[in-house]
């Protein structure tokens, strides 16, 4: 239930992020990317980062990603597919596929059991030795720069590629960071004037528990080689590009920098604390770091005077005076509406009004109860005369054959003598036989529970507004005053008092003298007389045992019929306990998607949506009638669904929300019209603890600000070479957008931008510092004493001399 629920929230949160087609905008990246995963943990960045550039980017589909690991099959791209130039991916971890990835693996390299005191060197020593996963690297990069020139419609430039290099510190595979990072640019500017090449270095802090202090130092190493790169003097020479005949060719990188800005990003910020979302939080950053530096301006932004993102300016802000580069680090915030939380609770309200209007039926009395069950008098009556024999066929007796005794001689006798002198056991057998035995046999051919259920089912029918809530609660022992059940028992009570007082009646009847009994006599006629006695007897003795019998007959019926009620009751209760528990289910759905949502952002949702989502419920039965939602075209029958099964009725309940409520115009206000109705659900109109407009963005602001922490954490927080820009991705014509741009204007210290997309959809701010270096980490810190002792007791995780190595501060 809960994976229907969350697929359901996410398609509503996915649709509404959808900024193509809608009011939104998207943006366009400039000149073309390509984004080069390096070693097996960097590929589960893949999925993410498509899914994200889907979103913000409406050229999206001219990016190719490119994942380079240790295992696995090789996946060209254009192969077989003619309308998009790239085939299919597979990755190996989730077994999806899309078209714009391509996985090269080298299989000869590092694939099998290495020694972990070794591996990194050996991976490196083995990829230079090694020559076919150089032929395959050389093809796939070519195959990417055809399918980019396939693209170059999508793009306003074709002079300069973004390469972003992505890869884990700890992943051994790193250690060919520098190898196909040149490659890669090599054989690209043969199709492009100048490549711009990143570096993103991932750092888990979480995830060490099995690799404790290996992975602290294998990362610790590939800083350490990184730091070399970034160096002014680094320099680069190997015969990396191979021809299709097979014949080498030295790449060369000449004296500089090896990337243009290193980025590190680690799943804990600068205060210590993890980042929510982890690893995740850290692919948006990049993919928002790429827009940024990579985004097609619009002509109105071009004119406007906004501070927008310089890569030059900001690449010379964090040179040293010694001309050492320093690392880069960001955060990201989002402010918008938490449309996953606002559809779960929706959702639950809907169920909630669902239930409350399936209660609210008008409680009829006990004669239209008993109807509905098919229980009302008249339905009784009916019954009983199909199951008792007329009493008319009591006048069949008056044929039965008599002993031949005179009147004279039972006219001091009992009836009960009387009948025995008569008949002996004739009559009782004659009534046995046509009476008893056929009443007897027709109870046992009653099938109760199916007449209750056809009777239920059929009133039902004709009275929309009654519901198992009612037939539950009608047919429930606890309910004294009125349940079904229990006015059923107390007539089985009073017919077992009628049944008593009925047999009293008759034994003292059958004790009375036949000359007692009421009947026309004739002197001297005896046969007249006894005549006479005969149909007085059979009248009044036998009438009253038919009488008897028809009570009898009546409490089997009604013992059936509370037996199969309790059941009835059973079943219909099974249905509300059902209803319960998918409310409580929806309810703990609901509530849980509010606590994951940010503090503020997140507030009031529960209260301010059961307010929506009853006034729209409202506003639909009022233009389509009172009963409109258990009509066939929104829920229907509720109880037809729930018996079909819960994926079923949860199905048709969240198709009615996102069909008829999520779309009603209370959801389609901007996200700061939103917060404010919901920051102000609980206030009066005129009370003064209203949050004004003001108040509402300085919190935004702040809860931005607080939100888009640096995610990495420094020894010392105002380090010397600091340096920081921000940016809000948002509608710069927005009251809010205005707003932030004017806070502490005349005197931060830090550069405030703005990256206009037209959106109502909410606002996005990232922080950007940059200017601290290696020795500035805690993680630094922290795992050099780990990369000491691995050193010491013989690990070798490097493929250069440790003389070339930057010395470790």
């Amino acid at each position: 239930m809960r994976a229907l629920l969350d697929r359901f929230a996410a398609d509503y949160s996915a649709a509404e992020q959808q900024l193509s087609g809608l009011e939104d905008d998207q943006s366009s990246i400039y000149y073309p990317t390509v984004f080069l995963y390096i070693g097996d943990e960097a590929g589960h960045a893949i999925e993410p980062m498509i899914r994200s550039n889907k979103l913000k980017w409406d050229n999206n589909a001219g990016v190719i990603y490119f994942h380079v690991s240790s295992s696995g099959t090789n996946d060209s791209l254009g192969a077989g597919n003619e309308a998009n130039p790239a085939s299919a991916y597979r990755e190996a971890d989730h077994g999806r596929s899309d078209p714009k990835v391509m996985r090269v693996a080298l299989s000869g390299v590092a694939a099998g059991e290495r020694d972990n005191r070794t591996k990194r060197k050996d991976i490196g020593a083995a990829f230079h030795e090694a020559g076919r996963h150089l032929d395959d690297l050389n093809r796939a990069l070519r195959q990417v720069s055809d399918t980019i020139a396939d693209y170059g419609r999508l793009y306003a430039s074709f002079d300069r590629l973004h390469l972003a290099v992505i890869t884990r510190v700890e992943d051994p595979l790193n250690v060919l960071v520098p190898e196909i990072s040149l490659l890669a640019q090599s054989i690209f500017l043969q199709l492009f004037k100048s490549v711009q090449m990143d570096l993103y270095a991932l750092i888990s802090e979480r995830e060490q528990s099995e690799t404790f202090g290996y992975a602290s130092a294998a990362g610790i190493s590939f800083l350490r080689e990184l730091e070399g790169m970034q160096r002014p003097d680094y320099a680069y020479s190997a015969r990396l590009q191979v021809t299709g005949d097979g014949l080498t060719i030295p790449v060369i990188h000449k004296p500089s920098p090896l990337f243009d800005l290193v980025y590190v990003l680690s799943d804990r910020n600068e205060r210590g604390i993890s980042t929510f979302n982890g690893m995740q939080d850290n692919y948006e950053i990049i993919c928002h770091m790429l827009l940024l530096k990579n985004r097609k301006r619009r002509d109105a932004q071009v004119q406007s005077h906004d501070a927008s993102y310089n890569n030059s300016s900001f690449r010379n802000s964090l040179m040293a005076e010694s001309g050492r580069q320093g690392f880069v680090s960001a955060g990201l915030a989002k402010v918008k509406r938490p449309n996953y939380s606002i559809a779960l609770n929706v959702l639950y309200h809907f169920l909630k009004q669902i239930m409350v209007r399936l209660q609210s039926a008008p409680d009829p009395g006990m004669k239209e109860k008993l109807a509905l069950f098919g229980l009302d008098a008249a339905a009784i009556e009916t019954r009983m005369a199909d199951l008792v024999p007329d009493e008319d066929q009591l006048a069949d007796m008056t044929g039965l054959l008599t002993s031949g005794i005179r009147y004279d001689q039972l006219r001091r006798m009992s009836l009960r003598e009387a009948e025995e002198a008569l008949f002996g056991d004739g009559c009782a057998d004659f009534f046995r036989k046509h009476f008893t035995r056929p009443a007897e046999e027709r109870i046992g051919l009653i099938k109760a529970g199916e007449e209750l259920r056809r009777a239920v089912s059929r009133n039902m029918q004709e009275h929309p507004q009654i519901s198992f809530f009612q037939v539950s609660e009608w047919t429930d022992e606890k309910n004294e005053t009125g349940s079904v059940l229990e006015a059923v028992r107390a007539r089985q009570r009073d017919l077992v008092r009628e049944i008593d007082l009925a047999r009293e009646e008759l034994d003292r009847t059958r004790e009375i003298r036949a000359q007692d009994l009421k009947f026309q006599r004739l002197p001297f006629m005896d046969k007249h007389n006894l005549r006479a006695f005969i149909h007085a007897f059979f009248d009044t003795v036998y009438r009253l045992r038919w009488q008897l019998l028809r009570l009898e007959t009546e409490l089997a019926v009604y013992r059936k019929l509370s037996g199969e009620l309790e059941r009835l009751h059973e079943e219909y209760r099974s249905r509300v306990v059902r209803m319960a528990a998918l409310e409580a289910e929806f309810h703990a759905a609901a509530q849980q998607s509010i606590q994951l949502a940010d503090d503020y952002i997140g507030q009031n949702i529960f209260d301010y949506y059961e307010r929506v989502t009853g006034s729209v419920m409202q506003d639909i039965e009022e233009k389509r009638g009172a009963g409109a939602f258990f009509e066939e075209r929104l829920v229907g029958r509720v109880m037809e669904l729930l018996d079909q099964g819960e994926h079923a009725f949860i199905e048709r309940l969240t198709g009615i929300c996102r069909r008829h409520i999520l779309t009603a115009e209370p959801f389609a206000q901007t996200f700061e019209e939103e917060l404010l109705q919901r920051a102000n659900v609980s206030v009066a109109y005129h009370n003064q603890q209203a949050v004004s407009r003001d108040e509402l963005f300085h919190r935004l602001y702040r809860t931005l600000e607080d939100n888009a922490a640096i995610h990495i954490r420094l020894l010392d927080y105002t380090h010397q070479h600091r340096y920081e820009e921000k940016y809000l991705f948002g509608d710069r014509e927005s009251e809010f957008i205005r707003y932030a741009l004017s806070v502490d204007e005349t005197s931060r210290i830090y550069k405030l931008g703005c990256v206009h997309e037209k959106r109502s959809s909410g606002v996005e701010k990232l922080n950007i510092m940059g200017g601290f270096h290696l020795e500035d980490l805690m993680y630094y810190r922290n795992g050099k004493v780990y990369y000491e002792a691995y050193l010491q007791n013989g690990y070798e995780f490097h493929t250069l001399d440790p003389s070339l190595l930057p010395e470790l501060r």
